[in-house]
């Protein structure tokens, strides 16, 4: 299989993960009960000075959230834009996949120690993508 095909895959799939993350983080509330809800309000009400500004717990981890879902799109079109490169001239993505593929491998390894298996497919068939596309670009 060819980089340019194997990139506009790991654009697809990074396009699916920020739509996933995005619909399920912003739209989400607790459904665990009272206990989940109380934590929720405990970390919006807890405000404090960081910085010079006053933030809350929930407004890192919302902000975080956020912060996570923006960079899946922006891996969606930079994978795009290499998949258009590597038509071309193959080996001049191949640092850059190289870069993306051990940061997607960082994250699957953060994810699996700190979340749970359900976001770890998105990196894992992400750096699948990308260590094929970077072996295949090399011919």
């Amino acid at each position: 299989m060819k980089p340019t095909v194997l990139l506009r895959i790991a654009s697809v799939v990074a396009l699916v993960q920020f739509a996933a993350h995005s619909l399920l983080f912003v739209f989400s509330s607790p459904k665990h009960g009272p206990e989940e809800s109380a934590v929720v309000e405990a970390m919006k009400a807890h405000r404090f000075d960081f910085i010079g500004s006053m933030r809350s717990y929930w407004d890192f981890y919302f902000g975080y959230g956020l912060e996570a879902a923006f960079f899946c799109l922006l891996e969606a079109v930079l994978f795009w834009q290499l998949a258009t490169i590597a038509k071309t001239t193959p080996l001049v993505i191949r640092p850059i996949v190289a870069l993306f593929f051990l940061a997607n491998i960082g994250h699957a390894i953060l994810v699996l120690r700190y979340f749970f298996i359900t976001p770890l497919v998105p990196d894992i068939l992400i750096a699948a993508c990308l260590a094929f596309a970077f072996m295949t670009a090399a011919a």
